[in-house]
């Protein structure tokens, strides 16, 4: 739950959608700002093993994913429902063999690590998953097995009779397995996929990888069972070789992720003395909207030296102006303020960590801004868990949606606000759209609504609405709405202050059932 930045006691709901994720292009952004949070990992994309896996899968390697995993349907996710135990994906073999073949005649199958998953337990399903074009293999309910696991499906509920997923001190105690059992088994694992690679003259993995020609229906099998005798299977045991032989097989080249000429790096020079040792610099710098997750290495950097305590508050801060690219601010760790003086894209501040981010309309004499206008793209704060953050502006949909900590203030917001929100607090001083708080579970909403329009917007399954009268509420909203007016300039915040008294009276607070 700590990880989670969730209230223990609550209900959460999981897996909640992935609601940054509706094309290929957005998962090409996630995996761009992951590569950015951390230069030095790989980024792996799994994907359930159905028919059409393979076109999907090349779009994945087209989005510069280093590995992509193909999962089959037998998975064993203890908390699973079992209509997706049961029902979900086909087979890992027909998944693997036609992404590997689509991988390879799209030129594609060399830039990326091909693993599976999904009840392999033998060295034969090793052997078979290399022959189909995994090089790489996941395990996870045998090795449970081989530590005591007795299959409970009880993993969510804390009552693992066995003591492996639970953290209740009397069941951990029950808790017999030994690292030794997991190694044993990956021991005799290996040993069993040697044996059968030596039968077959392969020296390696590498050489297995595609080798479908080495595969063949078992007969006997067909023979017996009446419903199998119609069954085709030439499709899943081609060989890619013969589709194009000049292509790759396996990994031989990394994805060329342009980190070099990330915004970052500059970003990096002109903070060099805050990174060496957390002296405070200020500094001004343009953007637009081709430089895109802003902050990512750098909060990676300050993570890296100084933890995830990060820097004192303020001590590197960037005014910034201009249009800021998708992931502005993105995982922004402790220490780090972004203000930027115009609008920015998608995803802003997403992940938060810890820093503020701070956007505003130009302060130009020329330039007019309509309080209609969307000065922050969709889902920005998405799954943010910690610092700041103030936009002198409205929000495009899904603002905040999973935020578990972040204070935030906004002149407005689209649909599905606050949606699967699980902590944090939040003051909207403008219009919402429709469905605001679905699914939240923690934390505070506090919404101006002059109009009285606001409870139709609701979505109230889960919250309640409340007039903002406990003292401790007001001190809350007025310390945000003072600071949104002192870093932003607002003239909505700083009109509300002034009649402070009247604005009160027009504030809702939105306030999860279970939380309170």
């Amino acid at each position: 739950r700590r990880h989670a930045g969730s209230t223990p006691g609550v209900g959460l709901i999981s897996p909640p959608p992935h609601h940054d994720i509706y094309s290929i292009e957005d998962l090409a952004q996630l995996i761009y700002d992951l590569k950015r949070a951390n230069p030095v990992a790989d980024v792996s994309v799994k994907l359930v093993s159905e028919t059409g896996v393979g076109v999907i899968a090349s779009g994945v390697v087209k989005a510069k994913a280093d590995h992509v995993l193909i999962s089959g349907h037998d998975g064993g996710t203890g908390a699973s429902k079992w209509t997706g135990i049961k029902s979900a994906g086909c087979p890992w073999e027909m998944g693997l063999a036609e992404t590997h073949q689509a991988l390879v005649s799209n030129g594609l199958r060399g830039r990326t690590t091909l693993q599976t998953d999904g009840q392999l337990k033998t060295g034969r399903d090793i052997v078979i998953a290399a022959m189909l074009g995994a090089e790489e293999f996941g395990f996870a309910t045998a090795p449970l097995i081989a530590m005591g696991c007795i299959m409970m499906r009880k993993c969510h509920t804390n009552t693992c009779p066995v003591g492996i997923a639970t953290q209740d001190p009397e069941l951990r105690a029950k808790f017999e397995g030994t690292p030794e059992h997991v190694v044993n088994f990956f021991y005799m694992l290996a040993e069993s996929a040697r044996e059968i690679m030596a039968e077959l003259g392969f020296r390696s993995i590498d050489d297995m990888v595609g080798r479908a020609d080495m595969l063949a229906p078992d007969e006997r099998v067909i023979a017996g069972n009446p419903k199998l005798r119609g069954v085709d299977l030439s499709a899943l045991l081609l060989p890619a070789a013969a589709i194009d032989p000049r292509a790759a097989q396996v990994k031989v080249e990394e994805q060329d992720h342009g980190l070099e000429t990330h915004i970052d790096r500059a970003l990096m020079e002109r903070a060099a003395e805050a990174l060496e040792d957390g002296t405070p610099v200020s500094f001004g710098f343009p953007i637009c909207n081709e430089d895109r997750s802003a902050g990512a290495t750098l909060s990676h950097e300050v993570s890296r030296r100084f933890g995830s305590e990060g820097l004192p508050d303020g001590t590197i801060q960037v005014r910034f102006s201009g249009h800021g690219g998708q992931s502005f601010g993105v995982w922004l760790a402790p220490g780090i303020e972004f203000d930027l003086e115009g609008d920015a894209n998608d995803y802003v501040g997403k992940g938060l960590s810890g820093g503020r981010v701070v956007v505003y309309p130009p302060r130009q004499p020329d330039v007019v801004h309509d309080p209609a206008d969307i000065l922050v793209g969709n889902v920005c704060l998405y799954g943010a868990t910690a610092g700041e953050a103030f936009f002198a502006g409205m929000a495009a949909e899904r603002f905040a949606v999973r935020n578990s900590g972040v204070r935030a203030v906004v002149e407005g917001v689209g649909d599905h606000g606050c949606e699967y929100m699980t902590g944090g607090c939040v003051v909207v001083l403008g219009p919402t759209g429709k469905n605001f708080a679905a699914g939240m579970s923690g934390g505070w909403a506090f919404v101006h609504d002059p109009n009285k329009n606001f409870p139709a917007l609701c979505n109230q399954a889960n919250v309640d609405l409340e007039p903002l009268e406990e003292s401790a509420d007001i001190m809350l909203v007025r310390e945000l709405v003072e600071a949104h007016a002192e870093r932003t300039g607002s003239s909505i915040a700083a009109a509300l202050l002034a009649d402070w008294e009247a604005a009160l009276g027009a504030f809702v607070k939105v306030a999860p059932r279970d939380y309170k």
